[in-house]
Order: structure tokens, then sequence, then C-alpha cells
């Protein structure tokens, strides 16, 4: 008798990927999934199949792909495999490389990228963003690596795995991870639900109407997310007495730690989070030198703003071609943007003394902030106030990608370049985009402990715990 086949944890030995595909090299991988190229036998498209080792990363990318169908400055998902003991896999549009390959190219060349060039960039990104938000899904981890380069131009927002879908029909907060349908049922031509997915046909230059909808009715509709949110997070706090993954920072208490809060090591590695299992958010998300402050102060009450922060940290990059806050740790992160900003205060951010670790962690008063115009040498006013619009501590402040596309910045000379005349280089560099820290110069550098490379810090019990001021 036949021995039945093992349980396959690779991707080469499933007949149903075979059979469709011939499976060509690997061209990434991390710690949650493999990437390869593969041509597909029924027509010799070139496609990248992504398999995915964790089930909750596998079901958010799904869910959120079948929802941007259509939208051009998305990754196109074509299909996807994933049955019961097996991991997903899913077949994606390839595409040879990505923004951070286009800003360490234009680091070699005299000029770096054009202001029309820039323009253009930015506008298919927050197009990409706008359609996101549209259908009330976060990102949370934008970044150069994850806006992935057609050959002809185009980018597209990629790699959706920690995506969460905010607010959508009959949602409850609860049952957020519930198992999806587990077949190869969906295809490429599949229609989603209108009432989801933009027109394609009907997109302007910039990915929307200009009268579609405005700042108030999304105000209204976030407003109405955030206290919908808050309520069932206020049903879990009743139910979850210790949420793991409430705070990505130096949290605790006494009795976890003992006498001594630093023998423990709070820098975390893992750079992809997993939210709780009765849907509540988690901090422990995004790549650190995109991470918005809430997230470093440990925040399970975010929304769409956290992607807001992290455009406009991008936005700088392309601008000066160097990282806005290239942090080694999580509390060097936070050094860095209250050197450029100032000190978190209720001032600034009416509220924030209630972020989980705002009274856990506290920074020396900082005089002279050097400002984002120190950051951005020799770039125009409008640049300079694009960035700042965005990198702002208060997340109600900060402007949507609708707003941004509206902008009189994109309507001025010089204009936006045609998709056609980017600069696309010719591959993406070898090095793991994804690697915690340690993205283009930086590492983490073999630190165990977030507070290592930050200087000089002083600990004070308190009766809930501890609290550690950085000077």
């Amino acid at each position: 008798m036949e021995q039945p086949l093992p349980k396959s944890w690779s991707i080469h030995t499933r007949p149903e990927i075979i059979a469709k595909y011939e499976i060509l090299e690997r061209v990434g991988s991390g710690a949650y999934s493999d990437v390869y190229r593969a041509r597909r036998l029924s027509d010799d498209l070139t496609v990248a199949l992504k398999e995915v080792h964790d089930y909750q990363s596998a079901f958010r990318e799904i869910e959120a792909l079948q929802m941007l169908q259509n939208c051009p400055n998305i990754v196109v998902l074509h299909e996807y495999f994933w049955r019961e003991d097996e991991d997903a896999v899913l077949v994606l549009e390839f595409l040879r490389t990505d923004l951070s390959a286009v800003i360490r190219d234009a680091k070699k060349k005299e000029g770096g990228v054009g202001v029309g060039e820039i323009k253009r960039w930015m506008l298919q990104i927050l197009c990409g963003v706008d359609a996101c938000h549209r259908n009330m899904i976060v990102h949370r981890d934008l970044k150069p690596g994850n806006l992935l380069v057609s050959d002809d131009g185009v980018l597209k927002l990629a790699d959706f795995g920690q995506a969460k879908i905010l607010m959508e029909p009959g949602f409850d907060g609860v049952n957020d991870n519930l198992p999806i349908e587990q077949n190869m049922g969906y295809q490429e031509n599949v229609t989603p639900p209108l009432d989801v997915v933009p027109d394609a046909h009907n997109l302007s230059d910039r990915g929307f109407n200009k009268e579609d909808t405005n700042r108030e009715e999304y105000l209204r509709q976030l407003a109405e997310l955030k206290a919908k949110r808050h309520a069932v997070d206020e049903i879990d706090k009743e139910t979850i007495t210790n949420d793991e993954y409430s705070s990505c920072l130096a949290t605790g208490t006494i009795s976890d730690i003992d006498d001594d809060p630093l023998k423990s090591s709070y820098s975390y590695e893992a750079e992809e989070g997993g939210d709780d299992r009765n849907g509540a958010l988690t901090s422990c998300v995004g790549t650190r030198w995109f991470r918005a402050p809430e997230l470093l102060y440990g925040s399970t009450d975010y929304g769409l703003e956290v992607d807001l922060w992290s455009l406009g940290c991008i936005f700088s990059e392309l601008l000066t071609l160097e990282p806005l806050f290239p942090g080694i740790s999580d509390i060097d992160q936070l050094g860095r943007i209250i050197n450029v900003l100032g000190n978190l205060t209720e001032e600034v951010w009416p509220s924030c003394s209630k972020l989980p670790d705002y009274k856990i962690i506290s920074f020396a008063k900082i005089e002279n902030p050097i400002g984002l115009e120190a950051c951005l040498p020799n770039r125009s006013p409008d640049e300079i106030s694009i960035v700042k619009r965005l990198v702002c501590y208060n997340p109600a402040t900060r402007a949507t990608a609708m707003e941004l596309l509206n902008d009189k910045y994109f309507d001025e000379e010089p204009l936006p370049l045609p998709v056609s005349e980017l600069h696309v280089p010719l591959t993406k560099n070898g090095h793991d985009e994804d690697s915690p820290g340690g993205w283009n110069d930086y590492d983490d550098m073999g630190s165990d402990s977030d507070f290592g490379d930050f200087g000089h810090y002083k600990v004070e019990t308190t009766g809930s715990g501890f609290s550690i001021q950085f000077s």
C-alpha cells in the first residue's frame, strides 16, 4: 500500500503548485516567508511565489490583497494555495526592484533624484496608501523595501503580512482571526465587492477623484472607528489580564523582573508582531526606522495614522537619500525623534501621557531641538512642509494621503515626470531588507539591550513598576 506523502514545508514538493508553476530561484527570505521567482506554465508569465510560514501573516495578506484588487499601486495577488497542515503560498505579480534600490542607485549619481521624479514616486506611494486607507486597511510596515517597482516604473505597495483591516461590514473586533476558506478558489478574475474597491477605470492620474470623500467625512468615519475599537478594547481588558503584546518597550513590574530591571533585554528583534487573538492591536509592528512614536511608546489604540508617519520618513529619505531616524534600538529611535521634534508633551499632543510607556520612559528636556528643516537641507519650503505635516507627534494632525494628493506641490513646476521616464535600477540589493534595525548601513551592533547604545540613564522604582530616564 502506498504511503501518504509527509507533511510538506517545502514549496518544491507540493504537487498542486508544481503542476502549474516552474520554480526558478529563491529571490528573498525572512523569518516569516520565502519568495521565489517562478514561471506560470499556462502562459509563461513570470510570477513571485511567496511561501508564508506564519498563519496570521498569510491570513492578513490574502485578506488585504483581495480587498485591494484592481488598485493600480497595490501588488497583484493572482491566486493562492492553502490547505490544512501546509504553509500558504501566494502567487503575486513579480516586480524586480523596489524604492530602496532607487534610493541606493541615486546616491551613486551626481544630482541624486530630480524633483519631477521625486514627485512621481511620491504620487504613486500616496495612491497606494490612499487605496488602503479608503478600505480602512492600515499597512503597518511601510518602508522603501516594501514599495516594489516594475520595469516600466510603476510603484506598488507590497508585503501586507502585518496589515490590519480596522473596520468592515460586520466587524466586531473579536473574531478577527477566524480561518478564511482554505481552498484554491481565489483567482485573479474574481470581482471584489464594489463597496470596498475603487473603480480602477475612474482613477485620475493621482488615483482618485478630488470630489470624493472630504476630510470631514473621513475624520467622522475615523472617529466612529476609534469609538468602536475602544469599546471592544474595554471588553478585552476585562477578560485579558496580561497582554504580552501591550508594549514593545521596557514595561514590567518589580515582581516580573526581580530587583534589577536591566537584567532583562527589552530590545525585540522580531519586527513582525502578532495582534492579540481577541482582535486587539499590538504596538510591535513595522520596521523601527519608520515606526510612529505612539508605537514606540507602546500604544495599542492606534489607527491609519501610523502609516502616515512612515510616509513622512519615506518622503524625507527620497529627498535626502538618507534615513530620517536610523535608530539602532527602540530607545535610540525615540531619542533621535525627540532631538529633532523636541520632547513629547501634552502641549504638542494632548493625552499623550496616556500612552502605556509614557510614564515609564522619559528623556531630559531638549531646549533646542534641531527641527525637521535641519534634516532636509537644500529642500524647498513646500517639500519641508509635506514632511512636517506627516512627521508630527499628534496623530490627529497628520495629513491624510488624500489631502497630500491634492497638495499644490504636485501642480507646480517642475511637474511630476511621466511614469515611463522614471529611472528604474536593474536589480535590488541582495541584503535582507527585513532584518530588524539592519537596513542600509545600520544594525543592532550586537546589543542585547535597548539601553546599551543610548548613553546615561537613571532607573527609579515606582508604586507599580519602574521608570527610566535618559539623558
